[in-house]
């Protein structure tokens, strides 16, 4: 070990290194990595026995895994269906229009007629894959007329208000089969397409809608995949300029992400995990992995390059970079576990899986990390790309980055003020922010025919496309079809006689074992004001005025439109303990790791400074509809509701890892004697090489959300892409070193009343200040 007072080379070196972090946890960290160095071959084969033992438990552990279950009224009505023994079939919907604007009414239409009676005709003719077809020109299947002109007193519900459409229903058979059975579906609509060209068949429903969903995140993923795993390379081969430095960062965030994986595919038998979850572990899985194994190589080469040893560099490298790996690890654990609080299924995997990944990338970089580089030792630099290799390969203090901090802190004031004040003009917008989940037509383009049908179906029978559930049961058990149970139902069909916009025909009723499903149109299908009135009034006006009538049953309402305001709703009670949780579990963690308060206030509010002037280019862009043709969006006027307290628990602890790793480089050198803006200047331009390098791969891999179809992941894309820019840049090269120029010393000193907490004394200063 080097002494604590002065360095090899006659200067004063680092002293006791846990003043560079923290807590004397670096002592534990330094004795597992000199272990891991010792036994080299343990260590790295013991990494891959788990990644492998993670990979086949997912296989021996075979079964259902847990789903979902929604929140609000909406997850009473999960947990009413899941009782029960059949499924609720998916209902489908074909548009049957004109194609020429403003033709024919259909009940004069022949061509629209004959198109119509084919399209029924050929799907009862698919008796094993389709069930209750209805049409507006036969008998529906409560035996009620559908033809609009020779109903007698029965409006035709399968007609639009305008008379220019009409509207053919059928379910999908409900067994194993259900893809196979709807592709069936859609090739026979497709089928009477061809025959009737002069006639627009558009279809929209259930499956459709979800399938449309499900098929471009796949798609989108995919691509996402494909473009940021080469772009991450690429980026590091230009970072290391040597093949085989290069593969280290890649070989320890694959292998985290893929036993991640593996461990995930058991934990979903207890916790809900869905695809997003898979996407968000493998991005945060890569980004972390890279970021920690630059922290590590890029000591451990700063170390050779001073004239030590390969053992004695990686001891070094321990004792700080693998201090801040593991405080930097933990604290985004911490700030992942505050998504917890929401209460949400969909959260719960998604937390589990990103503490899983940070948790294993934490262990493998301070573990088969340094066995690896221990077994490579000076071959780490071979394999040089040419006109790279020489430059990169050797570990150098950024000139661009010294100018900067160095003016900064020469007029601290004058650069931290404006700053600030353009990071606060960029926030502006955000209070503005009006928080909407995308709807399936507001998340994929209109060039996906499902979605311009659901648009055409919307304007013609509103709410159709997706309409709300009523589940109506037995309070005592047995069944609920009874006579005023379907007077009540017909009470409903009444108020759209009525003329009443909040709902819309055709309501349907389907029996699934002790219940009854009624499926509403509301008088939008989607998730804007005009849809939430609707619920709201369905909820508290209607249903109480009818189906709560009914003595003996209770009923809940769910749909699409019922589970994101439910969703909406739940999300806002939690979300302002979410964030005190995040912001309070920081604040301690820094307060411990570098024994003082000044130093916590400037990372949480330089924190919080960089994600509203996020939160402010995101409304500003998606909300108010600026950059779409350039982006490829239509705004819907809101940003979705989940995203901003995701973005803020993620890059709460994603930023940390750049934040402490510099805070302790400052430190490092402030201990060793450094005058405070040296130690600040010094601090920023032996970080800038790994900080810029772990900023650029982020902002590359988030970008390519950009490119995406989804409009959420275009959010998500800029959003974080936006923010760690801002935090690679302005918050680091400029408000960090002003803040601390300004304070002095005092950002590393401790209130006497706070000096019980655990770690080392305070370094005695021996430079000027």
């Amino acid at each position: 070990m080097l002494p604590t007072g002065k360095s090899t080379r006659g200067r004063p070196g680092p002293a006791d290194p846990s003043a560079a972090t923290g807590p004397p946890r670096g002592a534990l960290v330094e004795r597992i990595a000199g272990w891991s160095v010792r036994h080299r071959a343990l260590a790295i084969s013991g990494w891959f026995v788990l990644v492998i033992v993670a990979v086949l438990s997912s296989a021996l552990m075979p079964g259902k895994t847990m789903n979902s279950t929604d929140p609000g009224e909406s997850g009473r009505v999960d947990r009413v269906l899941s009782a029960q023994q059949g499924y609720v079939p998916s209902l489908e919907n074909v548009l049957i229009q004109s194609r020429t604007p403003g033709g024919e009414r259909f009940a004069d239409s022949a061509e629209l007629g004959n198109a119509t009676r084919d399209l029924a005709a050929t799907l009862r003719r698919m008796s094993g894959a389709v069930t209750e077809v209805r049409s507006p020109l036969e008998e529906t299947g409560d035996g009620s007329r559908a033809r609009g002109e020779t109903a007698g007193g029965n409006a035709n519900r399968l007609v639009s208000r305008d008379g220019r459409s009409g509207l053919v229903t059928f379910q999908i058979a409900v067994d194993h089969d259900l893809r196979a059975h709807y592709d069936a579906a859609v090739r026979a609509v497709r089928s009477v397409q061809a025959r009737h060209p002069q006639v627009r068949l558009a279809q929209a429903g259930d499956h459709s809608l979800s399938l449309a969903v499900d098929q471009g995140i796949k798609d989108d993923f995919k691509s996402a995949e494909f473009v940021s795993l080469p772009l991450t390379v690429l980026i590091l081969l230009v970072v290391f300029g040597s093949l085989i430095a290069m593969g280290i960062p890649l070989l320890l965030a694959v292998t985290t992400v893929v036993g991640t994986f593996g461990f995930l595919q058991v934990i979903a038998h207890w916790v809900p995990v869905n695809s997003a979850t898979s996407s968000m572990v493998l991005l945060i899985g890569m980004a972390v992995g890279i970021d920690y194994s630059l922290f590590y190589l890029r000591r451990e080469r700063e170390e050779r390059a001073a004239g030590r040893g390969v053992v004695e560099a990686l001891k070094i490298a321990a004792r700080t970079s693998g201090r801040v790996v593991v405080v930097s690890g933990l604290t985004v654990m911490l700030c992942l576990s505050g998504l917890l609080f929401t209460g949400l299924d969909n959260f719960r995997g998604l937390t589990v899986g990103s503490v899983l990944v940070v948790g294993l990338a934490m262990v493998g970089s301070v573990t088969v990390l340094p066995a690896l580089l221990a077994l490579l030792g000076r071959w780490v630099d071979k394999a040089r790309v040419p006109w790279l290799g020489r430059r990169r390969t050797t570990a150098t203090e950024s000139r661009t980055w010294s100018l900067v901090a160095r003016a900064v802190v020469r007029r601290p004031l004058l650069w931290g003020g404006a700053a600030t004040l353009a990071l606060v003009v960029l926030a502006l917008p955000a209070f503005g922010m009006r928080l909407q989940d995308a709807a399936t037509t507001d998340s994929l383009p209109r060039s996906v025919p499902v979605v311009d049908a659901a648009l055409r179906m919307q304007e013609a029978f509103p709410g159709t496309p997706a309409p709300a559930r009523v589940v109506i049961w037995a309070k005592g058990g047995g069944t609920v079809d009874g006579p005023a149970v379907r007077q009540a139902i017909e009470d409903l069909h009444g108020r759209v006689a009525a003329g009443d916009r909040t709902l819309g025909e055709p309501i349907s009723a389907v029996t699934v074992d002790h219940t009854l499903v009624v499926r509403v149109p509301l008088a939008d299908f989607r998730t804007n004001d005009a849809a939430n009135r609707a619920l709201e009034t369905l909820r508290d006006r209607i249903l109480p005025a009818t189906l709560g009538r009914v003595d003996g049953i209770d009923y809940a309402v769910a749909g699409k439109t019922a589970v994101a305001h439910d969703f909406a709703e739940q999300l806002d009670s939690r979300t302002p303990i979410v964030f005190a949780f995040v912001l309070i579990l920081a604040f301690v963690l820094l307060v411990a790791s570098f024994r003082s308060l000044a130093v916590p206030v400037i990372s949480v509010a330089l924190n919080l400074l960089s994600i509203g002037a996020a939160y402010g280019v995101l409304t500003w862009v998606f909300q108010d509809g600026h950059l779409g043709s350039l982006l490829g969006f239509r705004s819907y006027g809101g940003v979705v509701d989940w995203l901003p307290m995701f973005m803020f628990v993620i890059l709460f602890g994603l930023s940390m890892d750049y934040h402490i790793f510099i805070l302790s480089r400052i430190r490092e050198r402030w201990s060793a004697g450094a005058d405070v803006r040296d130690a600040v200047v010094g601090g920023i331009a032996g970080s800038a090489g790994v900080v810029t390098s772990a900023a650029v791969i982020m902002t590359a891999v988030f970008s390519v959300f950009v490119t995406l179809t989804a409009i959420e992941y275009k959010m998500m894309g800029v959003g974080m892409a936006v923010a760690i820019i801002i935090d690679a840049t302005i918050v680091r090269g400029v408000l960090l070193p002003a803040a601390i120029a300004l304070l002095g010393p005092r950002s590393w000193t401790l209130p006497r009343w706070l000096r019980w907490l655990p770690g080392s004394a305070e370094p005695r200063h021996h430079g000027p200040i």
